[in-house]
């Protein structure tokens, strides 16, 4: 089965901030609310970054990133997860590996968040 997000229409037009009281498009609620669920069930998830003003650091890396340190592996996240980006969300889709690559190698050296 496929899951289908489209960040700005099923979460949030502004996704910003790390935390939960960074407001309500943070980065630790997409994981946990719109990721988590479908990829510990093995489901590939295709996530359409356009439309959005903007993808701050801090919710790409606890969003992305913070897969790794909810116990998933690297290569599973590579097999399940998509993206859908068109020319100016492409960068995006760059830092969501990058962050994803350095909280793996963070957490083989025994810390925590990267970026």
């Amino acid at each position: 089965m496929t899951k289908q997000i489209n960040v700005i229409e099923d979460f949030h037009p502004f996704p910003a901030g790390r935390y939960l009281v960074d407001g309500d498009g943070n980065g630790t609620r997409f994981r946990e609310d719109f990721l988590l669920p479908h990829l510990k069930a093995g489901e590939e998830v295709i996530i359409d970054l356009d439309g959005a003003p903007g993808y701050p650091s801090s919710f790409l890396e606890e969003a992305f990133g913070g897969l790794v340190r909810a116990s998933m592996s690297p290569d599973m996240i590579r097999e399940l997860l998509r993206f859908h980006a068109s020319k100016g969300y492409q960068r995006y889709v760059t830092r969501i590996w990058e962050f994803i690559d350095q909280a793996a190698a963070n957490k083989a050296k025994g810390g925590q968040i990267a970026g």
